[in-house]
This record gives C-alpha cells, structure tokens and sequence, in this order.
C-alpha cells in the first residue's frame, strides 16, 4: 500500500475526459560510460518510480489544437511542453483531426531530477491514444516516446527498470516492498544540458563500456531491500554538481544526518534521496530535518511496476500491449 501520497486507483474514464496520475522517478545509480559518436552520452542507469506525482486531465476537442494549462505559471504551455509535443507527435504519425485540452496539476519540482516532464509526456500519449481511439502498438509508442526525451519510454512501464545507451534501452529489474524515502529539492535549478555540458572532456570518450568517472563517495551499503544496487549505488554526476552547486551536496549531508541509510542525488540534479529503513525512521528524519530557504520536503515511497499500472489504470496498458 502507498502511504505517503493518495494514488488514485484506476483511471477515470468518462465518455471525453480522461483523469491520470503522472508519477516521478528517482536513479537508484547513474553511470556515465562515455561520449557516443553521435554526441550523446552512453549511460547505464537504474530508475524507480515513486509516488509524489503530478496530475493530468484530458478533454477531447474537435478542432487540432493541443491546448495545455497548468497551475503554475512558471511550467510553458506551447511547444517546450513535452505534453503539446507528444500531442503533436501523435496527430502527425497517425493523422488524427481532433485536439485536446490539458490541465496539468503540478507537484512534482522541475530541473530536479525527478523526470516530471517526461512522465508527463508518457502519460500525454497513453490518455490521448485512448481518447483519440489510436491503435498503436507498444513498439510504436515507445518509438514515439524516445523521439521525445530518453527517459520518457521508461514511464509506459514504471517500477524499476535498467536503462541503457542514451537510456532509451529498458529491462525490468524486481520490485520490491515499498521503501521509505525523504526527497529534497534545493532552491538550485539543474539544467539537463548543462550537467552533460559539464562531463564534456576529452577523458570521458570511451568506445568501451567502461566506468569513466568515478563518484567523490563510495557506494552506500543499500542492505537487501535491493541487492542489485549494493555495488552500483552511485551518480557519476555528484562529482561535477556538487562543485557546482554546494547546496545540493549540503542536502544529501543533511538526509545522512537525519538517519537516511543512503542518499543520493538523482539524475542530473538537483533533488537528492535519502532512504530509511521504516516509516518510523522516515517521519523521524522529517522532524530534524533543518529546511534552508527555498527547499522543498517531499516524503514518499517507491512504486512498483504492478502498482504503477494499477495507479493508471490496466485497461490503459492492455490497449497498447504494454
């Protein structure tokens, strides 16, 4: 049972509008193995999906626009959203006359590391699909979904999956029991681009599927709850970032202080995890955690692949074969 964030259970499907959580991700590891051909970094990268999550509601309209609002004013609502461009994508590859109209309820930090965006746009093709009565394979959605961001696939699936290449390349790792965790995301804004602009020296060309950098930390000791990560529990990111910007490196101290068992900054920044080893440990770190200005506390628990779908709804990904 998810017990920090309400999760609602099944879609609401009613005759044009369709209502769909859109959950966040962590990186339980992120390694960088070196500069691609094409310019891209190969990486190799663990992610789990949690349960802080934004909202989307769908209205089928008859005219072509893809109109999306949203409650914060600072999210664009015209092409940079991922949600109009996945929108787009679909009209295009499909030849669909219909349009949308999109409200987008906000919660999940953007720049964080926490792959709101492309949650956003995974869940934006899956719900207009339906409403648009697309019969797409799971093959071309996902094709459609890494045209429009690498970690984008990765949340037609959820729970934990290993991500590789540009990270568009999945495989399914098992789920586990629900794990506690803190998240905080500092005032400091990551841009994606910028992190990778950060790791571009000539030491990290590789043609070989080597670990380039190193992390300034050692692997934390993760325990059972997932044995895969025991050894790989790192994000070669840290070792740039926290040069960058302190304030990020001074929120994974403030989780291992307030007891986490590990902590780690996912993706490329700026929101940091830390992992407890109950509910009780959790709501513990929660009452000595020392908030700097401009942080947001954010405590949830990991989703599994079975939830996730039960969340959004089954009937969603039969339709796609998912």
């Amino acid at each position: 049972m998810l017990r920090q964030t309400k999760v609602c259970r099944t879609a609401a499907h009613v005759n044009q509008f369709l209502s769909l959580p859109s959950f966040a991700k962590i990186n339980w590891s992120l390694r960088i193995l070196g500069k691609r051909p094409d310019n891209f970094h190969e990486v190799r990268t663990t992610l789990q999906t949690i349960s802080l999550h934004d909202r989307l509601h769908f209205e089928l309209s008859k005219d072509r626009h893809v109109a999306v609002s949203c409650n914060d004013p600072a999210i664009p609502t015209d092409e940079q959203n991922l949600i109009v461009r996945a929108g787009h994508a679909l009209q295009n590859r499909y030849s669909i006359s219909n349009g949308a109209r999109v409200q987008l309820e906000k919660i999940i930090p953007t720049q964080a590391g926490l792959g709101g965006g492309s949650s956003n746009a995974a869940v934006a093709l899956l719900a207009l699909a339906r409403l648009w009565q697309i019969e797409a394979s799971a093959n071309e959605l996902i094709e459609i979904a890494a045209d429009l961001g690498a970690d984008v696939p990765f949340f037609l699936f959820g729970g934990c999956m290993l991500a590789t290449g540009t990270g568009a390349t999945l495989s399914a790792l098992p789920d586990t029991d629900a794990l506690n965790l803190i998240i905080i995301a500092p005032s400091a804004s990551v841009s994606t681009r910028d992190a990778y602009a950060s790791l571009q020296a000539a030491a990290l060309t590789s043609d070989t599927p080597e670990f380039i950098l190193s992390s300034s930390q050692n692997a934390a000791n993760s325990g059972d709850s997932f044995p895969w990560l025991r050894s790989d529990f790192e994000n070669d990111f840290e070792s740039v970032i926290f040069d960058i910007y302190p304030e990020i490196r001074r929120a994974k101290e403030v989780l291992l202080a307030a007891g986490a068992t590990a902590a780690l900054m996912s993706g490329s920044g700026s929101s940091v995890f830390g992992v407890f080893a109950d509910h009780e440990s959790q709501q513990q770190a929660l009452e000595k955690i020392q908030c700097e200005a401009g942080w947001r506390i954010m405590p949830c628990v990991t989703v599994s692949r079975n939830e996730y779908r039960h969340a959004i709804g089954e009937e969603v990904f039969r339709s796609y074969a998912l």
